[in-house]
């Protein structure tokens, strides 16, 4: 109570006038309205009385900020200053003491999730986000954060800053680079023309909705060295990404692993702990990203290619520890209809 007589002065509505508002003023009219309807730092006028008084307002409570007190809306620029990294903006009006922070462009999000955690084990702070490694969109809301009591102490203000900023940024967007692309479709019933391909309208659809070109479609029989020289070939000619699919499983005719091995790749990622895309394969050539899909990507329409092509259009190189970290939140429900990514799919860190 003694800090509560420390903080604010009450006053009576009709003695208001001339005053400011401590705090927003919500008025709530059920399936009309709810928000403020009277903001933090309005000045009360003469016309506002009735008004108030319909809200059931007798009294106003004007704060009065002691040595070392920070208000909310103060506070929250605070946070979300020490929060951004690039690639993050936010809202410059703060809502009932909260900031949301959004997307400045569209990227890959990543998220330092230690540092936020311990910025949230602050009392009397706190920020919540989407999951790490999340493609977003310009303006996406990607979290929030506010301060949680109308005044903070400066001390724990700066405790909560000072933790985020020994180990920035919280929060950044990645731009996707916009690479040039290359299939190897594999597969002798589709060389041969008994089945119709279906993996590259699939693939183009995927690449394309990043910004990025499929600029060559291969179809190869199961031949082991013409796989090799194919794969050789997309080295040499300004290729950003080599994408495989077919002859992912572990039967004896499935031999586009070993082709890729013969062109002289080396380090190699087999497996991943996600459902559906078991047999996915993650390749590296200097720079270069050979992506082997499996035939489960005809089938779903999400797999565990989408988390990993996002990744890899922002400039990363996962390997096997990242593949194996997808084994929390890798298991697809496979819903009737799918609402990826706003699902838990691939939602780890």
């Amino acid at each position: 109570m003694a800090q509560h007589k420390k903080l604010y002065q009450r006053v009576k509505v009709e003695e208001a006038v001339g005053l400011e508002l401590a705090h927003d003023i919500t008025e709530i009219r059920p399936g009309e309205f709810k928000g403020p309807s009277f903001r933090k730092g309005h000045r009360v006028e003469e016309k506002d009385i009735c008004h108030l008084l319909r809200l059931g307002k007798r009294h106003l409570y004007i704060l009065n900020l002691g040595e070392g007190q920070v208000h909310e809306d103060d506070a929250v620029f605070e946070f979300a200053n020490a929060l951004c990294g690039p690639g993050i903006v936010f809202s410059h009006k703060p809502k009932e003491g909260k900031l949301q922070l959004m997307a400045e462009h569209e990227g890959l999000l990543k998220v330092n999730v230690e540092p936020l955690t311990r910025f949230n084990m602050i009392p009397e702070v706190m920020c919540a986000s989407i999951h790490n490694n999340t493609p977003v969109t310009k303006g996406q809301p990607i979290a929030g954060t506010r301060a949680i009591p109308l005044v903070i102490e400066r001390t724990t203000l700066d405790k909560a800053i000072n933790i985020v900023r020994s180990d920035s940024p919280v929060f950044t967007v990645k731009k996707f680079k916009q690479v040039t692309a290359r299939l190897v479709i594999t597969g002798n019933e589709v060389f041969e023309g008994l089945i119709e391909d279906r993996f590259e309208d699939i693939v183009r659809d995927k690449i394309e909705s990043f910004g990025s070109t499929l600029a060559e479609t291969v179809v190869l029989p199961d031949d082991i060295n013409l796989i090799a020289d194919t794969v050789k070939s997309f080295f040499n000619n300004g290729t950003d990404i080599i994408i495989t699919t077919g002859g992912m499983s572990v039967d004896p005719d499935d031999v586009t692993r070993i082709g890729i091995k013969k062109a002289g790749v080396k380090e190699i990622y087999y497996s991943a702990a996600a459902l559906p895309g078991a047999m996915f394969q993650l390749a590296y050539k200097d720079n270069i990203p050979i992506v082997g899909i499996p035939a489960c990507a005809l089938h779903h329409k999400i797999t565990v290619f989408d988390l990993i092509l996002p990744r890899l259009l922002a400039g990363e190189k996962p390997d096997n520890k990242d593949l194996a970290r997808l084994s929390h939140g890798g298991f697809c429900n496979d819903c009737a209809v799918c609402h990826y990514p706003t699902c838990s799919f691939g939602k780890t860190h």
